[in-house]
């Protein structure tokens, strides 16, 4: 063991596992979980007969990461390893890259794909495996992929306790206390993981001090700013949402929450959500415009005036090119009129946000004379990063000392979003020094390789514990400082304190579990798995009571954007169980197409088109997609962008899994029955 450079907590928590049990190793941030996961594979490959190795990740780039930082220096000499993510070949081939190696490493979805199909080279059972390791397992819950993979593996354990089924081991830094505040429910949300997993969870107990010495808190600074004074420029924009409120007539009768906070947001959602159901146009569009100005707020107390301006200007260059009624033209012309005056107050310096000046000294405190410093800033939004990344850049004392900053967001295909490669370029640059500071999303919480950081900061954030802990983790240099720069009394603060109290939750939470006799333990365990098993069959079989709900003829597809009929339910077809299309050819007339869309991934069976939107208003239907067995692209729909018309009346569903009736999956005859009826010889 020592040869293999574990440390003495290390060796510790992976006890359980070596005798082969099903176990969860909690260890922080830093801690090396992984590399307890690498010792506990390579034991097994060693010991067990006909071994085969699963490793588990959430997230694609993880993939690459544990293959190359972990798994194959430490195994690769003698075990055969393979890495497989989406935009790998090997996937199509799952089942016989299962057979032909040792260890994989790929993300859970890849294995869910390849354990429903039904097609023989790719289809596997979870019996051709003799492990799984389950990184940051904590995401073993309600429809996450993790949870459908252990849920057949729980259903199969309890049908046939005698089935050969794979030793389980999970990964995590933060269980949670699942959003309780009480210690029981801290700890029966602690027990569903251990139910979902179907595990013991395991800490350290003996190396305490040694783990406390490996991976030391940071120094926690609480870096609190006064209210503004005044705010001109907000006050102009909250009277503006005032004038929507009057124009639309829900001024008085509906009671709405403080403009410029969550809570609004949600309230707006809904009124768009009830205005979409009731075809009433004016109260949604009103509504979307209203949801786009309390952003804008929620971006004035964040970072610059001018960049809540920027974000609204943004919007409103999009809007002025489909202006369809009396609506459109005074929702437009309100910001038009005020645009000029809005520019003046965000142009003052007198009235800017006094948490930017906090944000400057916490900073220029960190990296004044120190080279080596490096740093994350933690924002909210994509949308916050890129506000936070132009201040830095326009910032004469953050440029004075030397600060190299980037912007880090997820990966995906949406505005503001990074891609892959983008992402591992980012974090290589950090690591060499290149740049010194990361202003994230969440992204950066949980599972990136980033160096050991000098300063964290949280800035604007609402969130839990789990994300308060993983962040945390991230401060892991000597004499490092963990910052949360707020307002006096605001919501940040509190979260905060309360997250450090759920912090403490978990810790006892997790204390308990490990202190039952392992007889009540299993006993707990095996009820709430009987539990969810129940509370899967009642939603499986509510859901195809929904999806057999109405015939498709009778669903209408309405645009969420004006309202007209576009369509019916069966018109559409379902491809690879993800893409929903259109196959109707005379659906082509409501659309229009914009820029050609670029994925950083290839596929097998199908590639990219272009962006499509409603021929009539402007709304962002989706895109194209050419199916590589088919003659010309066709659109493919995202079920946010439309109502559903029901004989029982409007409905937006928010997922295709959610619509009243049954999408049927794409045939080939058909389709070229459809498009090309004179190919088609009786």
């Amino acid at each position: 063991m020592v040869d293999f450079g574990l440390r003495g907590y290390q060796i510790e928590v992976v006890q359980r596992a070596l005798k082969g049990e099903n176990s969860i190793i909690w260890l922080p941030t830093g801690g090396g979980k992984t590399r307890a996961a690498v010792y506990v594979a390579k034991m097994h490959l060693e010991t067990t007969r006909n071994a085969k190795v699963a490793v588990l990740v959430n997230k694609v780039h993880l993939v690459d990461q544990h293959y190359s930082k972990e798994f194959n220096p430490h195994l690769g000499r003698n075990y055969e390893l393979v890495a497989i993510s989406g935009d790998s070949s090997q996937k199509d081939f799952f089942a016989h890259v299962v057979k032909d190696c040792d260890l994989i490493i790929c993300t859970a979805q890849i294995l869910e794909n390849a354990l429903i199909s039904n097609e023989e080279e790719k289809h596997v059972e979870l019996t051709d495996f003799t492990l799984l390791i389950i990184d940051e397992c904590h995401h073993t819950h309600k429809d996450g992929v993790y949870n459908k993979i252990m849920a057949r593996y729980v259903e199969s354990r309890l049908r046939n306790p005698e089935t050969r089924l794979p030793q389980i081991l999970g990964l995590t830094a933060s269980p949670g206390t699942g959003g309780n505040r009480s210690i029981d429910g801290a700890v029966k949300h602690v027990l569903q993981i251990c139910a979902n997993l179907d595990s013991v969870i395991v800490s350290s107990k003996e190396y305490v001090p040694e783990l406390s010495k490996v991976v030391p808190k940071p120094r926690k600074t609480y870096d609190i700013v006064e209210e503004r004074l005044e705010d001109p420029f907000g006050s102009h924009l909250k009277m503006m949402m005032g004038m929507i409120h009057d124009f639309m007539g829900q001024g008085k009768e509906v009671k709405f929450r403080a403009f410029g906070t969550q809570e609004y947001e949600a309230d707006v959602v809904q009124l768009e959500k009830t205005g979409v159901q009731e075809e009433n146009r004016l109260v949604a569009q009103c509504a979307l415009h209203l949801r786009k100005y309390n952003d804008a707020l929620l971006i004035n107390d964040t970072v610059r005036m001018i960049d809540a301006l920027r974000v609204l200007h943004e919007f409103y260059l999009t809007k002025q090119e489909n202006i369809l009624d009396v609506t459109d033209m005074f929702l437009t012309g309100l910001f038009e009129e005020n645009r000029v005056e809005l520019k003046e107050l965000a142009s003052n310096p007198i009235y800017e946000n006094p948490k930017l000046a906090q944000l400057e000294k916490t900073l220029v405190k960190q990296f004044d004379g120190k080279d080596d410093s490096k740093g994350i800033i933690f924002s909210k939004t994509r949308e916050g990063t890129r506000c936070l990344y132009d201040w830095v850049c326009a910032n004469p004392e953050l440029q004075r000392v030397n600060i190299r900053a980037s912007i880090l967001t997820g990966a995906g295909t949406g505005a503001n979003h990074m891609t892959q490669r983008g992402q591992k370029e980012t974090i290589l640059q950090f690591r060499k020094g290149t740049l010194n500071v990361l202003i994230s999303t969440s992204v950066a919480e949980e599972g990136l390789d980033i160096p050991e950081c000098n300063l964290v900061v949280r800035y604007g954030l609402l969130t839990n514990e789990i994300a308060q802990q993983q962040a945390s983790g991230r401060a892991r240099a000597a004499d490092s400082t963990y910052s949360v720069v707020a307002q006096a009394g605001g919501r940040e603060v509190r979260r905060e304190r309360t997250n450090e109290y759920l912090e403490e939750l978990t810790s006892r939470a997790v204390a308990q579990v490990q202190r039952m006799d392992l007889r009540e333990f299993r006993q707990e365990i095996k009820q709430l798995q009987m539990e969810s098993v129940m509370s899967r069959i009642m939603a499986e079989s509510q859901r195809n009571t929904r999806r057999s709900q109405h015939s498709g003829a009778q669903v209408e597809l309405i645009c969420r954007g004006c309202f007209a009929v576009v369509g019916r339910g069966n018109d559409m077809r379902v491809f690879e169980g993800t893409h929903h299309i259109n196959i109707n050819p005379d659906f082509k007339v409501y659309y229009k197409i914009g820029g050609q869309v670029q994925l950083e991934r290839t596929f097998e069976d199908w590639e990219p088109g272009r962006v499509i939107s409603c021929a009539t208003c402007g709304k962002d239907w989706g895109m194209e997609i050419l199916i590589k067995k088919l003659m010309k692209p066709l659109p493919c729909l995202k079920i946010k962008s439309f109502s559903l018309k029901t004989p029982e009346g409007s409905r937006s569903p928010k997922k295709w899994k959610d619509v009243p009736f049954t999408v049927e999956e794409l045939e080939m005859e058909e389709y070229v029955t459809r498009h090309f009826p004179d190919l088609w010889l009786d």
